[in-house]
């Protein structure tokens, strides 16, 4: 499993933002990452979008929203896999509140993603979901509870603590992200602060009135924690 070991700016947009829009502020991101090599920057985009972002932008690692666990041939409105790999595409969000999936396609999305070399993020809603998931070894888990989703407030630091506890009794490989209501870059210091390895945003982002701005904002985050922390830098 490959292991990501920087801190991780991911970015989502959901369907906020598409097409010439969405486009620049992956052109203003991708310039960032450029800019900024000692944090990863992570890209998710509406599956209409994803090839020509593939074919824009090069410091970033792009993501697919979600897929099904199928193989080429029948399968009528479904996501192939493969072709998510044939445009680019470095990785896979699965089992996003938004996009639940039953455990059976769930096991079998991620089975095809590894064959395929593709990354692999889950989500959960709680420490007891994310002990279920770790043992389909991810590369990483996207913690948040479902309740504060777009809310703009942010989760628990008992929560958070709970979450690192949890998933790093596991495995120590699997990386930590901390989700749901982050929209500055304070959010985005406390999570790595208690001990998310990953952090950014969706809303906080995309439906800001300025999102280059609060990506900025957030950027400031990551560089606070790593001036503070330590075992981030590399």
């Amino acid at each position: 499993m490959k292991k990501l070991d920087k801190l991780i700016f991911g970015l989502n947009c959901k369907n906020y933002k598409y097409g010439d829009e969405l486009l620049d502020i992956a052109h203003f991101t991708d310039q960032l990452a450029k800019e900024n090599p000692e944090i990863i920057f992570t890209f998710s985009a509406p599956y209409v979008d994803l090839a020509r972002i593939c074919r824009e932008t090069e410091n970033m690692l792009i993501y697919a929203q979600g897929m099904d666990g199928i193989t080429p041939g029948r399968g009528n409105g479904l996501i192939l896999p493969d072709s998510l790999k044939a445009v680019g595409v470095d990785g896979v969000t699965l089992n996003h509140a938004e996009r639940p999936m039953p455990v059976g396609q769930l096991v079998k999305a991620v089975y095809r993603a590894k064959e395929l070399g593709l990354l692999v993020d889950l989500c959960c809603d709680s420490a007891e979901e994310a002990q279920m998931l770790a043992t389909l070894k991810p590369n990483c888990l996207i913690c948040e509870p479902t309740s504060l989703i777009g809310t703009g407030q942010t989760a628990s630091e008992a929560y958070m603590q709970e979450i690192v506890r949890t998933i790093q009794a596991i495995s120590e490989d699997i990386i930590i992200c901390i989700g749901a209501g982050t929209k500055n870059g304070d959010d985005v210091y406390n999570a790595i602060k208690n001990g998310a390895q990953c952090a950014g945003g969706s809303s906080g982002i995309f439906a800001a009135a300025n999102p280059q701005a609060v990506i900025l904002d957030m950027l400031d985050g990551f560089k606070r924690a790593l001036a503070d922390f330590s075992r981030w830098r590399k």
